[in-house]
């Protein structure tokens, strides 16, 4: 017979046994995984994964762009503030996160299971983000697949290193802010390791930040004499035709000799899709410049 020592120990340990398989990755319903950034939103993709729920649709469609999301996504609400409310009704199985970005945590795991996801160790995002891929596919259940779409994306960025093999001007990655400043991208942005392999230069040498990028005047831009110019845009039309308008703008040397160019949006804090999409856009732009 149990002793009533055994028993009180295992009447102690039943909530833990309740919450155990929830915790496992067999356990998470894979179409209701709510990505409270757009990072996870990305990595969830790369697995295979539509998200139930993301949190700011309407900016990710302006700033992320590709991958698309598909009209039966719901909204959850602000990153910095999403909506617990709907999030209680909507039961999700998982929730991820930005480790270090948003609201502390503790809010969400009230509500379902979950993780955070890792952008960058401040020198090499491209590195970290493959590693929170694998870390968020083992959370539920997708090694293969994380396996299959790293093995992909390697095979992605070296077929196309032919298309890059002629000299070319060094190039300045920036997107518009407002129409006083821009943010530029520097040794540490997750788009460096592509630059690297396909032997291009980032002009930018100057200071970034932990994310890779940094806030600059656009008065900054005129040191930069003989490079290419990518300006990715997300929906700021309206403040790139008050900029385009000034006698500074005019005045930029990249500017005179036409060495400027517009490109849909990227997510710079994005992950291997985010690149994927950075490597079509810059085949195109540099297959246009001599």
């Amino acid at each position: 017979m149990i002793s009533r020592r055994r028993l009180l120990t295992a009447l102690a340990l039943s909530p833990l046994l309740w919450q155990m398989p929830r915790a496992q990755a067999g356990a998470v319903n894979p179409h209701k995984v709510v990505a409270l950034d757009w990072l996870p939103v990305e990595l969830l993709l790369a697995l295979g994964v539509t998200p139930y729920g993301v949190a700011d649709l309407p900016n990710y469609r302006l700033w992320v762009n590709q991958p698309s999301l598909p009209a039966s996504v719901i909204n959850v609400g602000l990153r910095t503030e999403p909506n617990l409310e709907l999030l209680t009704q909507m039961q999700p199985s998982f929730l991820v996160w930005s480790s270090g970005y948003g609201p502390s945590p503790d809010k969400f795991t009230r509500i379902a299971p979950g993780d955070g996801v890792t952008f960058s160790n401040g020198v090499n995002p491209l590195a970290t983000v493959r590693e929170s891929l694998i870390t968020l596919a083992q959370r539920l259940g997708r090694e293969a697949q994380a396996q299959r779409h790293l093995s992909d994306f390697d095979r992605f960025i070296e077929q196309r290193r032919a298309n890059f093999s002629r000299p070319h001007r060094p190039l300045l990655l920036v997107s518009l802010l407002d129409a006083r400043h821009m943010l530029v991208f520097g040794r540490n942005c997750l788009f460096q390791p592509v630059l690297d392999a396909y032997g291009l230069v980032n002009a930018w040498q100057g200071k970034t930040h932990f994310w890779g990028s940094d806030v600059v005047g656009i008065d900054r831009l005129g040191d930069f004499k003989d490079v290419d110019v990518l300006c990715f845009d997300h929906g700021n039309e309206p403040e790139m035709q008050k900029l385009m308008a000034t006698p500074l703008w005019q005045a930029l040397p990249f500017v005179r000799q036409q060495r400027f160019q517009r490109v849909p949006a990227v997510w710079f804090y994005g992950a291997t899709l985010s690149v994927m999409h950075f490597v079509r856009l810059l085949e195109q732009a540099l297959g246009e410049r001599s």
